[in-house]
């Protein structure tokens, strides 16, 4: 029987493009897992969505001279485009400023002041000494008291990771204007940690062997460290209303209804796909799989702060006492991608953004290299000049150049048909033995978000296979025996067919292309496409995927004899260091 399988994919903040950072934290795992699932028969559903309030967004709105909602609709729908181009299959990419999300987080916050794990109180807070505003998290930096970086901002470092309180900062300074910021009181609702801290701790000892130990040792040690209350509202203008008469000023903080649009986002797609209910196939179903995909600087919210939350609210819209809204399966948080040895920022305008990069080059490339770096548990560097020699050297030379020569070979010298094969000899038989066997160790690597690992492993199966041909040489076999030939580049045609399988969770554009080149109609995957809805009055983009033709694929080639090939093409192309990039590959 088929799994259901939830894929959350952490939110980005809609103030500027998406870049490498991001692809390489969350999004392109995240889509390999999920297609990798799909094309193994289980039932996916991944959401994600432009994370459109707080104050990222105010502060870049107010850089910029327009409002907060001009400035992440304009994002917004630059993210869908971006993601449509480089692949990323959600089943809903949507944003937290619908009504849905609006009303979901809502619920959650009164619901959890209801079971009293949300209490009031007065927290000392920064507020600009020249224009007497409030000055949330964002709108601070100062030094960091752990680690001593002088650009930490008021809710986390980005050096060390660790969570903030802005009054911890040393030296700190408004980001408005430079000047040192006051403090003053002012009254908020609190998520009640220390409560829940036994239960989490039980969340976090339990069945986490597939954890990865990054993950689960920060989260543990956290935990162990003893949890503070965290305050869950803000005084500032861009958000989602506190629910009650009294607090009409004050609005959610961001990261405590950002991880909602989870949730928020399975009830819209059910909602979007005509049935209502369908997101608690997910949520409810104690057999389901829910996955985060994050940055590493995210943790302490998926694996503490959300399931604290989750276990507090126990079911949301169901009266049925013994079903809980599902916790976490796995949180593989991903290390980071750094540029010349630093993070990427959207802040600091430090990145490879995306929409230029495919501005000039196609994403198979891109996925593939990324892929092969992937941070799983360790930082890695990108670098072009490594793009550029892995493009040439693996991608084109040992996978692009194998299926051009073979499909070409195939299409002048047998009609442009599959061969019918001759009498398999050792060497052909166990070939295709080999690439056969590999669908379950390769699988089980990608079911286990060990990617690099999977693409390495079905990488090494493609050299396999220019070793037999250079071996069996049927360019000079054709010359005395045309049936022997024909029988070498059957099984070669077979062995690229199945590892046109096996790559495409890695390339879904050239392995799609592959397809069709084989001869084949419909395509391996369903199809990406950006929908308009309608809801209470607006209208909101989203992107969204049908998954027909998705499921079931993940299976060693049946390629037919005989079956009509269609001309190929060279999937690959060899590609040169940009312009403003030196021989070292460095900008």
């Amino acid at each position: 029987m088929s799994e259901k399988v939830l894929v959350c994919v952490a939110w980005p903040y809609a103030n500027n493009d998406l870049h490498l950072g991001h692809l390489a934290g969350a999004y392109l795992p995240a889509d390999i897992f999920a297609r990798y699932h799909r094309l193994a028969g289980n039932d996916v559903l991944m959401v994600s969505g432009s994370d459109s309030h707080g104050t990222p967004i105010t502060v870049a709105a107010d850089r910029k001279g327009i409002s907060p909602r001009e400035l992440f609709e304009h994002y917004h729908q630059r993210f869908l485009e971006t993601q449509q181009r480089i692949g990323i299959s959600y089943d809903l990419f949507t944003h937290t400023d619908t009504e849905n999300h609006h009303r979901v987080a809502q619920d959650i916050f009164l619901k959890l002041l209801e079971k009293g794990y949300v209490y009031r109180a007065t927290q000392r807070q920064f507020f600009s000494a020249t224009t007497g505003r409030a000055l949330p998290d964002r709108y601070v930096e100062g030094t960091c008291p752990h680690c001593g970086y002088p650009e930490a901002r008021g809710d986390q470092c980005d050096n060390c990771g660790r969570l903030l309180d802005a009054l911890e900062l040393i030296n700190p300074r408004s980001k408005l204007d430079g000047s040192t910021p006051v403090v003053r009181d002012s009254e908020h609702f609190f998520l009640d940690l220390p409560r829940l801290q036994d239960r989490i701790a039980a969340f976090l000892t339990e069945g986490k062997d597939h954890w990865r130990p990054n993950v689960l040792n920060f989260s543990r040690n956290y935990v162990a460290a003893g949890l503070q209350g965290r305050p869950i509202t803000r005084d500032i203008e861009w958000g989602i209303p506190v629910p009650l008469p009294g607090y009409e000023e004050k609005r959610l903080y961001v990261w405590f209804e950002a991880v909602i649009g989870y949730l928020s986002a399975s009830i819209e797609w059910s909602r979007n796909v005509g049935r209502p209910d369908a997101w608690k196939e997910w949520w409810y179903n104690p057999e389901a799989r829910t996955v985060y995909f994050i940055g590493k600087d995210n943790i302490p919210f998926h694996t503490i702060i959300w399931p604290a939350m989750l276990i507090g609210v126990e079911r949301l819209y169901e009266d049925d006492p013994a079903r809980r809204l599902n916790l976490p399966y796995d949180v593989p948080a991903n290390e980071f991608l750094n540029l010349e040895g630093a993070k990427f920022s959207k802040s600091h305008g430090r990145a490879i953004w995306l929409p230029e990069y495919l501005e000039q080059y196609a994403p198979d490339p891109l996925r593939y290299y990324v892929t092969a770096i992937m941070p799983e548990t360790a930082d890695t560097n990108f670098s072009w000049a490594e793009f550029v020699r892995r493009n040439n050297d693996e991608l084109l030379a040992t996978w692009g150049n194998l299926c051009h020569r073979v499909l070409t070979f195939a299409y002048r010298n047998f009609e442009g048909r599959v061969p019918v094969p001759g009498l398999m000899d050792r060497a052909d038989v166990g070939l295709l033995a080999k690439i056969d066997v590999a669908f379950g160790p390769i699988g089980r690597l990608l079911a286990g978000c060990h990617f690099r690992a999977a693409l390495a492993e079905a990488m090494a199966l493609a050299r396999e296979v220019n070793r037999y041909l250079d071996e069996k040489g049927p360019w000079f076999q054709i010359k005395e025996d045309r049936t022997t030939a024909g029988t070498t580049i059957y099984v070669a045609l077979r062995a690229i067919d199945s590892l046109k399988i096996l790559l495409a969770p890695f390339l879904p554009f050239t392995s799609e292309a592959l397809h069709q080149y084989l001869g084949y109609e419909g395509n391996i995957f369903g199809r990406q496409y950006i929908a308009t809805f309608r809801e209470d009055g607006r209208t909101h983009n989203a992107l969204c995927y049908d998954p027909s033709g998705a499921t079931g694929r993940w299976k060693p080639s049946e390629l037919p004899a005989g079956q009509p090939l269609r001309p190929p093409q060279p999937l690959y192309a060899k590609l040169a260091l940009p312009e403003d990039v030196g021989p070292t590959g460095q900008d």
